[in-house]
């Protein structure tokens, strides 16, 4: 069995657990996308069942799928139809697969500093952390007492994600908490666009998610996946990652799926609840297909049975494990301030302004080593 390129399956309960450890990320995006923007809770959960089986047999790694969080933030909003998403989708899977069939993807890749990219993930990380927050407030009780179970379950290595869930199921039972969800958007099949539909599809959904893909479900992923995994993650790749990206959202957004990514945040989350090979992505798949084939009312009562706030508690674990990595208490002191930089402006602002602030600061950080280089030599 060769591990160095990830090649092991792994069947146990932390596999089992692992596999959990992103839900925080995928069910309320979802959940909010096929409530609020009319998309088919059949083709949805369909969607990201047969993405999470094909990424874990492709890779023999956890890397997670999760819904584009640009396209869905804007899908929450109610003002974008359920046709101009899959024309995202389409729109956004050609752009990867371009940029990912020609080699491009991993030339760009190697001009990112490493400061930069560790400002990304420490950005990612706070960004992740404050939605967190705002899941856990829909109530704090159980918010609280499921983070304090995740925690403690951590602390002891036991199946932290299937022990807080379980909390968080009991917690919402006894106190009346979930709402079960109307599901029954029917599926409506990709036409031809109108030109309206086509300008909203590229300038308010592909390209803000573009930049977010690339700097989280791209470079990030690609960094992160190397840290936690090492040999095994190499082949793991940027090019790769557009490929697969590319690819799913290519077949499956006209058939009414959420446009759907990978992300950094997701391999942390994995990772930190157990979860070590391609079996991971495997079982959250297969449940989630098993899912899609429920009757609707019965979809909304499993997926909404879940509290919001024990959703929170799970990626604000996720958030923390993706936000202090050993690469930035490792960093040189002249490359913390870039990394300060690239993470402020990516959590107050975007990951597109934050490498563009990372890259500015570098720029400015071996202008000023230069000069002091020089300057000592000539003293």
């Amino acid at each position: 069995m060769n591990e160095k390129r990830g090649n092991m399956f792994r069947l146990d309960l932390r596999e089992a657990n692992g596999a959990l450890g992103d839900i925080g990320t995928l069910l309320p995006l979802s959940l909010g996308a096929i409530a609020l923007a009319g998309l088919s809770p059949q083709m949805v959960l369909l969607g990201f069942g047969l993405f999470y089986i094909a990424t874990g047999l492709v890779y023999r790694l956890p890397i997670p799928v999760q819904p584009m969080k640009a396209v869905a933030a804007v899908a929450l909003l109610g003002v974008v139809s359920p046709a101009e998403i899959a024309l995202s989708g389409v729109l956004i899977g050609l752009v990867l697969l371009g940029l990912g069939g020609s080699g491009l993807i991993d030339r760009i890749a190697r001009l990112v500093p490493q400061s930069v990219l560790s400002g990304l993930q420490l950005g990612l990380g706070l960004s992740l952390g404050w939605v967190a927050v705002g899941l856990m407030q829909a109530h704090w009780p159980i918010g609280a007492l499921s983070l304090g179970v995740a925690l403690a379950a951590l602390r002891a290595g036991t199946h932290a994600a299937m022990l807080t869930i379980t909390v968080g199921l009991a917690a919402g039972y006894i106190l009346d908490v979930p709402d079960t969800l109307v599901l029954n958007a029917p599926h409506q099949p990709l036409s031809i666009p109108t030109a309206q539909e086509l300008h909203r599809a590229v300038t308010d959904l592909a390209l803000p998610q573009l930049a977010l893909t690339l700097t989280n479900a791209v470079f990030v992923t690609t960094l992160v996946a190397g840290d936690l995994f090492g040999a095994r993650a190499a082949h793991v790749t940027p090019r790769r990652l557009c490929l697969t990206s590319g690819l799913a959202n290519l077949v499956l957004a006209p058939l009414g799926a959420l446009p759907m990514c990978h992300g950094a945040g997701g391999v942390a989350a994995h990772h930190r609840f157990g979860a070590r090979s391609g079996a991971a992505p495997c079982l959250i798949g297969a449940v989630l297909l098993l899912i899609a084939v429920l009757p609707p009312q019965v979809q909304g009562a499993v997926l909404s049975a879940i509290p919001t706030a024990t959703l929170g508690a799970l990626l604000g674990i996720a958030a923390w494990q993706l936000a202090i990595s050993p690469r930035l208490i490792d960093a040189r002191p002249s490359c913390r301030p870039v990394i300060a930089a690239t993470a402020l402006a990516t959590a107050l602002m975007n990951p597109l302004l934050g490498l563009l602030a990372g890259t500015l600061s570098e720029i400015i950080r071996k202008a000023i080593i230069s000069k002091l280089r020089a300057r000592h030599r000539s003293g």
